[in-house]
C-alpha cells in the first residue's frame, strides 16, 4: 500500500477501535468500511484498475468525507453534514446491517459525487477518453464490493446479527439485490457527479447550491429508510441512489 493509503488505514483502524470500546454502533460501518478499504487496495495491487494511481487518490479522498463525518458527530452530533446526522441517529437496537446500510447510502449518494469532482477535474470531463476511464474504474470498484458480500454476512452474524430462517432463504437474493443496487446507485452517482461537475463551471455559488440540494436529497433518502421495516427490502422496493433536479 501507499503511505497515504496507510495512514488512511490507520486513522479508520484507530477509530474504530475507540467506537468499539465506546459500544457505539458506529462500529458497524467503520468496520465493514475497513475490511472493504483492504479489499480495494488488494484490488489496485492486483492491477485490476486502469489508473490505479488515480483510483488510490480517489479512495482516500472518498473515505476522507464519511471519516471527517464521524469526528465530527462525536464531537458533536449536530455538526456533521444533514445525511450523515440521519445515519447517525439509526436506533443503536437496529440490527448491524441496518447501520451498515445505512452508512452507505449516506456515503454513496452524498459523499460520492463529491469526491468524484474532486479528483476529476475540468480537465478529465473534457478528455472523452479519459472520462470514459474513469467511469470504467469507478463501475469496477463494484464487483470489489459484491465479492465482500458473504464474508460481511458472516461479520455481521459475528457482530450479533443472528440469521433468520427468512434471511437463510433469501441470503443468495440478498447478495444478488446488493449487486443491482449498488449498479442503480453508481449510476445515478455519475450523473450527479456530472451535474455538479457543470455546476462548478459556473461557479462556486451554482456549486454550492447544487451540492446542498444533494445533501437534502440524500438526508431524504435515509430518513425514509429509517420509517421501518427490512431496510434491504425498502431498498428494493424504492431503489438505492437518489437524482438531482434538472435545471
Amino acid at each position: 500500500m501507499t503511505a497515504p493509503v496507510d495512514e488512511l488505514v490507520a486513522r479508520m483502524q484507530e477509530l474504530l477501535d475507540d467506537v468499539t470500546a465506546a459500544g457505539d454502533p458506529a462500529r458497524h460501518f467503520l468496520g465493514t468500511y475497513l475490511r472493504t478499504t483492504r479489499a480495494v487496495n488488494a484490488a489496485i495491487d492486483a492491477g485490476r484498475f486502469e489508473d490505479p494511481d488515480w483510483v488510490t487518490r480517489w479512495d482516500v479522498d472518498f473515505a476522507g468525507l464519511y471519516l471527517d463525518a464521524l469526528d465530527a458527530h462525536r464531537r458533536d452530533p449536530a455538526t456533521p453534514p444533514a445525511p450523515w446526522r440521519a445515519a447517525f441517529r439509526t436506533d443503536p437496537a437496529a440490527r448491524p446491517e441496518a447501520h451498515v446500510l445505512l452508512g452507505m447510502n449516506a456515503h454513496i449518494n452524498y459523499d460520492l459525487p463529491q469526491s468524484l469532482v474532486r479528483v476529476i477535474g475540468p480537465a478529465d470531463f473534457a478528455d472523452p477518453p479519459l472520462l470514459d476511464s474513469r467511469r470504467r474504474d469507478h463501475e469496477a470498484i463494484d464487483e470489489v464490493l459484491a465479492a465482500r458480500v458473504p464474508a460481511e454476512d458472516r461479520e455481521l452474524q459475528a457482530a450479533g446479527s443472528p440469521r433468520t430462517p427468512l434471511d437463510r432463504l433469501t441470503g443468495g437474493l440478498n447478495r444478488t439485490a446488493t449487486r443491482v443496487l449498488l449498479r442503480e446507485s453508481r449510476r445515478r452517482v455519475w450523473a450527479n457527479t456530472t451535474v455538479l461537475h457543470v455546476a462548478r463551471l459556473r461557479g462556486p455559488e451554482e456549486l454550492a447550491r447544487r451540492t446542498a440540494q444533494l445533501e437534502a436529497a440524500a438526508a431524504a433518502r435515509v430518513a425514509d429508510l429509517q420509517r421501518g421495516g427490512p431496510v434491504l427490502l425498502r431498498l428494493a422496493v424504492r431503489g438505492f441512489g437518489v437524482s438531482l433536479p434538472p435545471d
